[in-house]
């Protein structure tokens, strides 16, 4: 029986997919397809693995520190295993974050096969990912490193091309000639045309052994630095954390670039499985329009969309009414704080608009007024010169940290829910409509000792209104 263990990369902040997708809310963790994220579709893809021939080894995700809590949460939501969520301090692209899984996985002494997986990526054939899955996964065993490759159905600039050696074909197994670039549109045309170009999908299956071994083989300086960072590493609960100034020197570089592209012309055997399952991306809007059902006039449309005469066209609206009259092609996202409407032709352009927003250090690109936390979460609905109204949800059982503040006083009204509430010296418990005062200077918590969310308006004044102007004495999240 053949021991997999799945790995999933959730790194990464899908610039592309503003304004939904954010550097604190990005891309995998959203809901785009259906009522579960790409992250949750790729681990519940991943867990569905296991036959009487495979044991399904729980998984191990890798992602940044930000975002631990949000991995967290959305597995225990859809019931999956999750063994170890492995944190970066710091973005080193894939091959650290592999190296690091592939030390995870084989510290019980075993060389599982890692079925290595991104988690932003949507599929709409599960039977046809498990088949080639299976089959990827049976000749990895072997010490071969497989990968998948999609069938190509247009002539793509935006991905990487796997070029096969068809005469080699054997049981959906194909030998692998090189490792191609993102093309411009006549070699994409031309890919297409040969029918021996297929697009690089990012999915790996190999054995813990054999990654460590090839990476040694063609960058020793990554895996010997990722290995004194995964030494050093400290752990909380599921959380495993590498040492921060170790894993901050390695070298960042991804798993094609390291590793895959040397391949076809070393001694690693390296084959390709064909992926046929409707597979995507979502790298930019209009791979998002593609994936979507639309009405008769080609129209994607998700939430409250009025249109008239308009043909070809995305329009996501998430807290108002958003109408459209005679357009055509056009990308619409409205979110509570940002509008953004672009040619759905242009769709790869967007990430430019987060380079002005940081060049005029703005936050849009990082936050939404929506702000999740492990706790729940909070939104700015108003906020003028000195006062700033947020609603806040706390889960059932729930806690925010012990806290103060030393520029602002906070009123408190609760409207759904019980609120436990520590004031200073005094701990109390207030019921809809009722409401409390937090001093400026005022240690306070707020928790839910109940079985239903929470709900509460803080009403801030002061000086000074930044979420830095948080002092924490106790956190049950270990947040500074």
């Amino acid at each position: 029986m053949t021991k997999v263990t799945p790995i999933i990369l959730c790194g990464g902040s899908g610039t592309r997919l503003w304004p939904l997708s954010r550097a604190g809310f990005p891309k995998q963790f959203l809901c785009l397809s259906g009522e579960k994220s790409l992250f949750q579709q790729a681990a519940l893809r991943s867990s569905n693995l296991g036959n009487s021939d495979i044991k399904l080894e729980p998984i191990i995700v890798v992602t940044g520190e930000e975002h631990r809590f949000l991995a967290s949460e959305q597995l225990r939501e859809i019931g999956v295993e999750q063994d170890r969520i492995l944190l970066e301090p710091v973005g080193k692209n894939t091959a650290p974050a592999l190296t690091m899984a592939a030390l995870a996985a084989m510290e019980a002494g075993t060389d599982p096969v890692l079925v290595v997986t991104p988690a932003d990526q949507t599929v709409a054939d599960t039977d046809a990912f498990n088949s080639a899955m299976q089959k990827a996964i049976a000749e990895a065993q072997n010490g071969t490193v497989v990968i998948l490759g999609v069938t190509p159905d247009k002539p793509e600039t935006g991905y990487g091309y796997i070029q096969i050696a068809k005469a080699e074909a054997q049981n959906n197994l194909y030998g692998v000639i090189q490792f191609v670039e993102k093309p411009d549109a006549s070699t994409a045309q031309a890919y297409l045309s040969q029918g021996s170009y297929y697009w690089n999908a990012g999915i790996f299956i190999l054995k813990a052994s054999i990654w460590l071994e090839t990476l040694n083989q063609f960058r020793p300086d990554i895996l010997r630095a990722t290995q004194v960072a995964w030494d050093k590493r400290s752990s909380d609960q599921k959380f495993f954390r590498p040492d921060t100034d170790e894993f901050t020197a390695i070298n960042a570089e991804s798993i094609d670039y390291a590793v895959l592209e040397h391949c076809p012309n070393s001694n690693v055997p390296i084959k390709m499985v064909a992926l046929n399952a409707g597979w995507s991306d979502l790298g930019a809007w209009d791979a998002v329009w593609n994936m979507l059902p639309k009405d008769v006039n080609g129209n994607a449309l998700s939430g409250d969309v009025v249109t008239t005469d308009s043909k070809n066209t995305l329009v996501h609206a998430t807290s108002r009414l958003v109408s459209l009259v005679g357009v055509n092609n056009l990308v619409v996202i409205e979110t509570p704080d940002v509008v953004m409407v672009a040619d759905k032709n242009r769709s790869q352009d967007v990430k430019h608009i987060i380079s002005v927003l940081r060049t005029n250090n703005r936050n849009e690109h990082i936050v939404h007024r929506k702000v999740h936390r492990p706790w729940g979460w909070y939104d700015s609905i108003d906020e003028g010169g000195r006062f700033k109204v947020k609603r806040i949800q706390v889960k059932p059982k729930a806690s925010l940290s012990l806290q103060k503040h030393y520029h602002r006083a906070e009123h408190w009204i609760v409207v759904k829910g019980t609120a436990e509430i520590t004031n200073g010296e005094n701990v109390v418990l207030l019921t809809e409509n009722q409401s409390t005062y937090i001093p400026i200077g005022q240690s306070h918590r707020l928790a839910n000792p109940g079985n239903i969310p929470l709900e509460i308006i803080e009403v801030q004044s002061g000086s000074y209104l930044k979420e830095d102007d948080i002092v924490r004495a106790e956190d049950l999240y270990g947040r500074v």
